[in-house]
């Protein structure tokens, strides 16, 4: 018997879609704020490159990227590809991405929320300044890679 798993994601809204365009534009110029990057990752299935604006965190020494919507297409495909690229302007890094077990994700999670809460508490039932505890619920819905140098 096969089982189909639900995508277990929050759609982007057309306003969603305008702004990423929108940041996306500004990202390849070099403008915009620092922690943002332009995520490249090939599709899993087409092949095909593709392109979206993330907020890379920084974090005990080491940089992150969260899904805050979840088991979205560019999470999916970063962990099929196992790397990235990240632009901003003319400067592109190509960087491996590890998954990080549920168990290990509250604490990021956390953090990635009190950093960026105005952008990203939409998608979040736990209110950011929360503590970790109330982040382990969530853990199993965000995919968490920590981004590691290629070389």
């Amino acid at each position: 018997m096969l089982t189909v798993m639900p995508e277990i994601f929050q759609k982007e809204s057309a306003l969603d879609r305008f702004f990423n365009r929108l940041m996306g534009r500004a990202l390849k110029l070099g403008f915009a704020p620092g922690y943002m990057r332009l995520l490249e990752v090939r599709g899993r299935k087409s092949g095909k490159t593709f392109t979206t604006p993330v907020n890379v965190l920084d974090f005990n020494g080491r940089r992150w990227l969260v899904a805050a919507r979840g088991e979205t297409a560019w999470a999916r495909n970063a962990r099929a590809a196992g790397h990235v690229v990240l632009r901003r302007g003319s400067n592109a890094e190509s960087l491996i991405v590890r998954e990080i077990a549920d168990a290990d994700k509250p604490e990021v999670i956390k953090a990635f929320l009190d950093r960026f809460a105005s952008q990203v508490q939409r998608f979040f039932d736990v209110k950011a300044g929360s503590p970790v505890d109330a982040f382990r619920a969530t853990a199993s819905r965000r995919p968490v890679f920590e981004l590691m140098s290629g070389s």
